[in-house]
């Protein structure tokens, strides 16, 4: 640990910053959604590592143990639901495991496999932030005194929903990519709450329930891949 990593690990919580001391590790392949994240953990006191795949996670793990561990379900190397599952049963077990996505039906799925909380994207809201953590750490872990509760929100720079955008555009049109529809529909549900673009949301959720129910075709894929083009075209939702 460096001496910034001391300093800020050691540092007990305040009222305006009730997670000092305490340290994210974020598993998330969307760079909006990583964004708001680091300004949530900024505005909180906590401090931020993040992994955009469950290879890079484990990476992570391995040398080291957050205090809480946020992860996405949809990752383009698997489901975020095999890592919450492990790291649920792990000894000693991270203190707080939250499970996320733009699909709000996996909730169910994230507390099976033994988190502590789900959080729907967008994550925006500085104070459903701050209770998601705190209400599962240990009482040591607690700002002394009442917490001051703020009903402040974040706003990511739009490049990086443009770089969403580009990723997913680009996964769309790779030659594997109707394997990855799982995938690609959650990735784009989740952003597209992000920026409140509800065509691209109702879209991306109709193709998901088609691909649960084993119904989905390469149409669906175009269309969503036409969808997503469109919005690079005009730097933004329509």
């Amino acid at each position: 640990m460096d001496p910034l990593d001391d300093f800020m690990t050691t540092r007990p919580p305040t009222a305006r910053r009730p997670l000092l001391g305490v340290t994210v590790l974020v598993v998330e392949d969307s760079r909006f959604a990583c964004e708001a994240l680091r300004l949530l953990c900024l505005r909180s006191g906590a401090r931020i590592r993040r992994a955009d795949t469950l290879e890079h996670a484990r990476k992570h793990l391995g040398v080291y143990r957050p205090t809480v561990l946020i992860v996405d379900v949809g990752l383009p190397d698997g489901s975020g639901l095999d890592l919450i599952a492990t790291c649920a049963k792990a000894i000693p077990r991270i203190d707080v495991i939250l499970g996320t996505s733009g699909d709000s039906i996996l909730q169910e799925a994230v507390l099976a496999c033994g988190a502590n909380g789900f959080m729907p994207k967008p994550i925006s809201s500085l104070a459903a932030f701050q209770s998601a953590i705190l209400s599962h750490l240990p009482t040591n872990r607690q700002p002394p005194g009442p917490r001051l509760v703020t009903d402040e929100s974040v706003n990511p720079d739009l490049i990086a929903y443009q770089d969403d955008l580009t990723h997913m555009a680009a996964v769309i049109g790779s030659g594997d990519a109707r394997e990855s529809l799982g995938y690609v529909t959650q990735f784009l549900q989740g952003i597209a709450q992000s920026v409140k673009d509800d065509d691209l949301g109702n879209a991306a959720s109709a193709v998901a329930r088609k691909y649960r129910q084993g119904t989905s075709t390469e149409a669906d894929l175009i269309a969503l891949g036409a969808m997503v083009n469109s919005r690079l075209d005009t730097n933004g939702p329509l």
